[in-house]
């Protein structure tokens, strides 16, 4: 992929697409396969805000039943279903245990029960995989006895038993995000990051015509013209539309929540499931085995104040284990225990609720012409899983607004860029006999989260025997960085650490690993010795946790 900003020559797209986490990138995708030309602009990293501080979790939403929200749900359950084909190797099922107490009645056993029989029901096409080996189980219920057998770690106290049912996980929703954005440059989009919209191109009849760009890169600006501006700002979605008001003033839709999640190599789990539990409060959260760690998460609080400025604070990390020790274990994890945490800032669209936590993760896809902005749409709200059916619904006004005939959405059809796998065990298993030298869990993950280009990363190295250096226990080696730099439009080590790789997705992994990636990195990218260490500083400074 190549920064089309840094060549920009005037052209005219069709559509131009603000924002590059999981709800652009689809869009951009869904667009550029609907034969329109498309421009994807982000101002910082792909997938360097919500999408990626997520649970891992790709889920129906078995909670907004609650609320009543029975379309949501059967249109996630559907959608886990799609993206299941369209991308194998990072969405597949995996098994949820959720526990029940006494109190509070909500996760009494047999009011569940009802909700996980409706849960299967609207489920009831989730077998029709492309991927014979992905079939998911109905639901069971277990007793208070089994729990105990299968995570002696699950509070005993007024435990009544589990429901064990399937939802499924995204093991790294940054490279699962970019391969959207990949396959749109696949269709012909544009893309770059770094590149910030600092203003909008309107003419004297007020139709938004186009985008006035910062590449933050080469400190250039750029006036980018485009027939349809889609603003999916995620938590910045306000703030871009009052931009284009040129007053500062904003529908008042939106309103975030935040959310975090932390790390621990602490063992709380049997590695089987992830567990569900609830605070006597009535919150859930999970507990999430990954990477040989447990993540846990996640958190669900209104934040107030300028997105720019959001950062995990210790009080969040303290109030979500003071959460954990109120309901699960044996109530004595602590800040020393966390090894690394991340969080970040949901829209949503809802106001009738007084809190976040009960709030609708629906979304809404406003045509700005009704607020005298023709030619912008803004998208606010949703959640990861729904995306690419957002997106679809998304081009139903973007068609009108062409006054063309789109047809019909594709991408429920096709692979993902790097997807294209029929059955991933039969994949996985033919990566492990070809061995070349590399062990099995480098081959595993680069499977896992390469897909089909991980012989691209396995080229780089047997080019270059230094860059098949193992990094960590997951397998990951020095050639990824390559291939960050050279096809993935990677720019900082952060790029490279965080959404490239997981080298530091489970926190610091010290500055020797650091070192050799930025040194890596450095003869791709020319930098000096100061940019080096600037890299680093920067990096260890991102992954410290707060005080």
């Amino acid at each position: 992929m190549e920064r089309f900003i840094e060549n920009y020559q005037n052209e005219k797209f069709d559509v131009i697409v603000i924002g590059g986490g999981i709800t652009g990138a689809s869009v951009a995708y869904e667009a550029a396969t609907r034969g329109l030309k498309v421009a994807l602009l982000e101002k910082k990293d792909f997938s360097w805000a919500t999408s990626a501080v997520t649970s891992k979790m790709i889920h129906g939403g078995l909670r907004y039943l609650v609320n009543g929200e029975v379309g949501l749900v059967r249109e996630s359950l559907r959608e886990r279903r799609v993206l299941e084909n369209i991308a194998p190797n990072y969405v597949y099922p995996w098994p949820m245990m959720m526990t029940h107490y006494t109190k509070p009645l909500k996760n009494n056993k047999w009011v569940v029960k009802i909700g996980m029989l409706v849960y299967d029901a609207l489920s009831y096409d989730k077998n029709f995989t492309w991927d014979s080996c992905k079939k998911i189980p109905a639901h069971r219920t277990v007793s208070r006895e089994e729990v105990m057998r299968s995570e002696p770690s699950v509070r005993t106290e007024g435990l009544t038993g589990a429901s064990v049912f399937y939802d499924c996980i995204s093991i790294f929703p940054e490279r699962f995000t970019l391969a959207f954005i990949k396959s749109a440059v696949a269709c012909g989009a544009k893309v770059s990051n770094y590149a910030k919209v600092e203003g909008f191109l309107v003419d004297d009849r007020k139709k938004v015509t186009g985008v006035r760009v910062k590449d933050l890169l080469q400190n250039k600006i750029h006036e980018v013209s485009g027939t349809v501006t889609i603003n999916c700002g995620g938590p910045w979605a306000d703030i871009l539309l009052g931009i284009a008001k040129q007053n500062g003033n904003v529908n008042g839709t939106l309103r975030r929540s935040e959310g975090i999640h932390i790390i621990t190599k602490k063992r709380l789990l049997s590695g089987k499931y992830t567990v569900g539990s609830m605070t006597p409060a009535g919150r859930h959260f999970f507990l999430i085995p990954w990477r040989g760690h447990t993540l846990i998460g996640t958190t669900d609080k209104p934040y107030h104040g300028n997105p720019d400025d959001y950062r995990v604070t210790k009080t969040s990390i303290l109030e979500l284990l003071e959460d954990v020790n109120s309901s699960f274990g044996d109530g004595k994890l602590s800040y020393k225990d966390v090894q690394h945490t991340y969080g970040g800032l949901r829209p949503l669209v809802e106001k009738e609720t007084k809190e976040t936590y009960s709030s609708s993760r629906k979304y809404e896809i406003y045509d700005n012409q009704d607020e005298g902005l023709d030619g912008l749409i803004t998208v606010e709200g949703g959640k990861y899983t729904t995306s690419r059916r957002l997106a679809e619904n998304c081009l139903k006004i973007v068609a009108a607004k062409l006054n063309r005939d789109l047809g019909k959405s594709i991408t429920e059809k096709k692979y993902l860029t790097g997807c294209d796998i029929k059955d991933l065990c039969v994949f996985l298993n033919e990566i492990q006999k070809q061995k070349n030298g590399f062990s099995s869990a480098t081959l595993d993950y680069l499977g896992h989260n390469y897909g089909t280009e991980y012989a691209e990363v396995i080229k780089l190295a047997q080019e270059d025997k230094t860059l098949s250096e193992t990094l960590n226990e997951d397998g990951e080696i020095l050639a990824q960085v390559v291939y960050a730099v050279r096809d993935e439009m990677a720019r900082t080590l952060s790029d490279i650490v965080m959404r490239r790789t997981g080298i530091g997705t489970l926190g610091n992994p010290g500055e020797n690993v650091l070192r050799k990636v930025a040194q890596v990195a450095a003869k791709e990218l020319q930098w000096d010795a100061n940019r080096i260490e600037k890299e680093i500083a920067d990096t260890v400074n991102l992954l410290k946790l707060p005080q």
